[in-house]
C-alpha cells in the first residue's frame, strides 16, 4: 500500500505525451507527495535512471523510440535490478503479459484500465506486490523451445541487450559503436558473446531468435551484416 509518509519517485517512460499526462494525473491522485519524471524515448529513461538511482517505480511502455518488444524491459531489469518496473501497454495479449512477468516485471497494466483500478495496481506494486489483470492465467507457460530461448536471453548483460536491440534495428557495427561510445572491436566482442549465449551462428539468426519471443513486435531491420 502507498504510505502517506513517503515521497515516492516515479518515472513514466512512454512516447505519447497525452498518455504520460493522463498517467501522471492518475498517479498524482493516488499519493500526496510524488516526484514524477517523464521520458519520451528509451535513452531518456536510461539517462534519468543513471542520474536518480533511488527511483521507486518505472512505468514502461513496451514500444517506444529506442526499445521494442521486451528489449527495454530486459535492459532495465538487468541494469537496474533494484528498481521495480511495471509495463503499461496497449498490447494486453495474455502471452505478452506472461512474458513480461517472466522477464522480471513487477506488474502489467493495460492502457485501457480504468483510473481507480490503475491506482490500485500501482499501490500494490509500490507495497512490494505484483499486479496483472485478474483474468490472465499466468500459469500457462511458454513452449519448451521458447522457454529455453528466454532462459538464454536472460544471461545477456545489459550492454549485450542494447547491442541486440540495435542489431534488431539493422544497425551496422560502426553505427552501434558510435551510439554506445565504444570501439568497433568492443561491439564485435559483444556480438560474438551474444551469438555464443543464444546458441546461434550469425547476427541474422540472433535477430530472428529475438523476434521469436517478441510476438512480432521487433522488426528484423534491413542491412544486417552476416
Amino acid at each position: 500500500m502507498v504510505s502517506e509518509a513517503v515521497e515516492y519517485k516515479l518515472l513514466i517512460a512512454d512516447d505519447h505525451p497525452l498518455f504520460r499526462g493522463a498517467l501522471r494525473e492518475g498517479i498524482s491522485g493516488l499519493m500526496d507527495r510524488a516526484e514524477i519524471a517523464e521520458a519520451g524515448t528509451f535513452d531518456e529513461a536510461v539517462a534519468i535512471l543513471d542520474r536518480s538511482a533511488d527511483i521507486d517505480l518505472v512505468l514502461l511502455d513496451l514500444a517506444m523510440p529506442g526499445a521494442r518488444g521486451f528489449s527495454g524491459l530486459m535492459y532495465l531489469r538487468t541494469q537496474y535490478p533494484s528498481v521495480p518496473v511495471v509495463v503499461v501497454s496497449a498490447n494486453d495479449d495474455p502471452a505478452t503479459i506472461r512474458r513480461c512477468m517472466e522477464f522480471g516485471a513487477s506488474g502489467f497494466i493495460p492502457k485501457t484500465l480504468g483510473v481507480e483500478d490503475m491506482r490500485a495496481a500501482i499501490s500494490r506494486i509500490l507495497g512490494g506486490g505484483l499486479w496483472t489483470p485478474p483474468d490472465v492465467d499466468l500459469s500457462a507457460g511458454s513452449d519448451a523451445e521458447t522457454a529455453a530461448l528466454m532462459a538464454r536471453m536472460a544471461t545477456l548483460t545489459p550492454q549485450q541487450v542494447r547491442v541486440l536491440m540495435m542489431l534488431s534495428e539493422g544497425l551496422l557495427n560502426k553505427q552501434i559503436a558510435y551510439q554506445l561510445g565504444v570501439s568497433e572491436a568492443t561491439v564485435k566482442a559483444h556480438v560474438s558473446a551474444i551469438l555464443q549465449k543464444l546458441g546461434v551462428e550469425s547476427r541474422t539468426q540472433a535477430v530472428i531468435a529475438a523476434a521469436k519471443i517478441e510476438t512480432g513486435q521487433w522488426s528484423q531491420g534491413a542491412g544486417i551484416e552476416g
